[in-house]
């Protein structure tokens, strides 16, 4: 089941990326907020459709959980205009080379600390390996990324020449 639920974060993983994608062509065309107000309208309409016909019963409701657990749902209205304006002036991979890095530093002081009711998981050298393996990785993403799209900013910016 592990070996699953990995898996399935994979593709999770892969279709964040080709959203963020997707979203930054938008965003550029039709505005960053009209873009991230389609992904959460789209987003709720596919939801609740999910929640009628397939979520079984639960004993508590959204009225009945503790309040601070709401804010979750705040967390990703950042994140979607985040990308949708870092897609676009950064690319695709190092967007997500760097929501990853934020993703991978914050999760490990979570699980450290046993933050937001989650079990302490304590931060050791293969995890602070990781982080640094990441940074250089993000390091590596963006300087390959922005030696190859010097080069043809250089000739966009550069006058035409009439015959």
């Amino acid at each position: 089941m592990t070996i699953i639920m990995i898996l399935l974060a994979v593709v999770g993983g892969a279709m964040l990326s080709i959203q963020a994608a997707i979203n930054g062509q938008l965003g550029s065309k039709v505005g960053v907020f009209k873009s991230a107000f389609l992904t959460f309208s789209v987003g709720a309409l596919v939801t609740g459709l999910l929640i009628f016909f397939f979520e079984p019963r639960h004993a508590l409701t959204l009225m009945d959980v503790p309040k601070w657990q709401l804010l979750g749902a705040m967390f990703g209205v950042p994140y979607i205009v985040i990308m949708v304006l870092a897609v676009q002036r950064i690319g695709a991979a190092v967007a997500t080379v760097a929501v990853i890095f934020g993703q991978l530093t914050m999760s490990m002081l979570i699980d450290n600390f046993g933050w937001l009711g989650n079990p302490p998981i304590p931060f050791s050298v293969s995890r602070l390996g990781a982080i640094v393996c990441l940074g250089i990785a993000l390091f590596f993403i963006y300087s390959s990324s922005k030696s190859k799209a010097a080069p043809s900013e250089k000739t966009l910016r550069q006058p035409a020449v009439s015959e």
